[in-house]
């Protein structure tokens, strides 16, 4: 059973930074979709992938995947890179 531990990062289109000092645990598919026969939607039978966990901290989420027997590697966030200009610079 293998996971991934990540950081969210801010939607180009919010400027809220909400829960954004949280880390989620999520399961990585341990079979491929297949299409449903009826209604031709892509599906498996692995319910994992539906489940994200919440932690307040990135040792957290570690020792719950310790604890869990989980393998977990961790997805670090990308690093902010503030891009500061003024008006006057979209005009040449």
């Amino acid at each position: 059973m293998s996971a991934r531990i990540f950081q969210k990062i801010k939607s180009s289109t919010s400027s809220g930074k909400g829960r954004l000092d949280m880390w989620f645990l999520e399961f990585e598919r341990s079979e491929a979709d297949r299409p449903d026969p009826l209604t031709g939607w892509a599906g498996s039978g692995d319910t994992r992938t539906q489940v994200r966990l919440s932690f307040p901290t990135l040792d957290d989420a570690k020792a719950y995947a310790t604890r869990e027997g989980i393998d977990a590697h961790v997805v670090m966030p990308p690093p902010n890179a503030l891009k500061l200009q003024t008006y006057a610079d979209n005009f040449r």
